[in-house]
């Protein structure tokens, strides 16, 4: 069970009564009466009990869908206030090793969602850049494969996520938090997401991607020299490689990130898909839980999850072919987003019904 504020309009004459005192002016009784009975719409935000939707996605989103997010404000006694009616964009968070994929998912979520992306990682680097204090600590810490400090990054990631432009059309956070320490800093300063996007990859197929990655310095594009290279030569002479980007560090990062994913993700369990990518059934595309074997699901999750292979399923993860491509698993991550928004639509809808 939970509640969630909610927000809808409607017209005052419809909803509203007044009380007067029988010693009230008479001439105020009327002009109330008068005020109560114009057609001018009302914004009124008061508190719902409700059942936890499907995903269990955070209750306090329970907002109809929109073409274009604003933030709205929520009390927690009833106010009735002649304003526009504005909803709650969307947060979502998404978590994966490097070369998990996150990248290109994020641009595809961002583009379709009108959210603003925010990659700690990158926001590391143009510290590191500046060549400041905190981006030469942070550097150390990066190139040994650990951590950066709390203190360096929570203030730099909720300084961006205060911005407007994320207030206003939501955000997606890329790669954070990384720590349980991180997540419980970040929920707070009053960052929570409606949902938490987990990648699994195995850790061959990520090694692979993280030793050929290249980046173009002109252009920010991402290249893999096997699967995909760059265009011609001369982008081919430019490209660059990260100084975290070969064997021995990616590995050491891989440690770290199996350490403190779990921790994570006990912060978000009730919100969290996991999208598992399998370097097996190569001859498929992607391969969902509807197409698989309800025996081999297990087995898999298991291995992941620390949990026994008979044991309980988890039906918030998703079996997804290692060799698919990202827009196939794209088209899972999008179809658990619609389903979130559907079901804000559709608890918005039944509360005003």
């Amino acid at each position: 069970m939970g509640y969630a504020n909610s927000s809808f309009s409607a017209s005052s004459s419809s909803l509203f009564t007044t009380q007067t005192n029988n010693t009230d002016n008479p001439n105020l009784q009327k002009a109330r009466l008068r005020s109560r009975s114009s057609s001018s719409s009302f914004s009124l935000n008061t508190t719902h009990h409700r059942q936890p939707p499907h995903l269990h996605f955070r209750s306090s989103n329970v907002l109809p869908l929109r073409s274009s997010y604003t933030r709205s404000l929520s009390h927690s006694s009833m106010t009735v206030k002649a304003v526009a009616k504005k909803e709650e964009p969307l947060h979502v968070m998404i978590s994966g090793a490097p070369a998990s994929g996150k990248g290109t998912q994020c641009q595809l979520i961002a583009n379709k969602y009108d959210l603003v992306h925010v990659a700690a990682g990158d926001l590391l680097r143009a510290e590191i850049e500046t060549g400041s204090e905190n981006g030469k600590r942070a550097k150390e810490y990066m190139e040994k494969g650990r951590l950066v400090p709390d203190e360096i990054v929570v203030m730099m990631v909720k300084d961006r996520l205060s911005k407007p432009d994320s207030v206003e059309n939501g955000w997606l956070l890329d790669g954070y938090p990384r720590s349980l320490s991180q997540a419980i800093a970040l929920k707070e300063l009053g960052f929570e997401p409606d949902i938490f996007i987990l990648l699994e990859v195995s850790e061959d197929i990520l090694v692979e991607r993280v030793v050929g990655r290249r980046l173009d310095p002109v252009t920010g594009k991402i290249y893999h020299l096997k699967y995909s290279p760059p265009e011609t030569k001369e982008i081919a002479d430019r490209l660059t490689q990260r100084f975290d980007d070969t064997e021995e560090k990616v590995k050491l990062r891989l440690n770290t990130h199996h350490q403190n994913v779990e921790a994570v993700l006990s912060m978000f369990k009730d919100i969290t898909i996991k999208y598992c990518l399998l370097p097996i059934w190569s001859r498929q595309s992607a391969t969902t839980l509807e197409r698989m074997d309800i025996h081999a699901l297990r087995a898999f999750i298991s291995c992941f999850n620390g949990q026994d292979a008979n044991g309980a399923f988890d039906a918030h993860s998703i079996i997804i072919n290692g060799n698919a491509s990202q827009e196939d698993v794209f088209t899972q991550i999008d179809a658990a987003l619609t389903n979130l928004l559907e079901q804000r639509k559709s608890s918005s809808e039944s509360m005003v019904a």
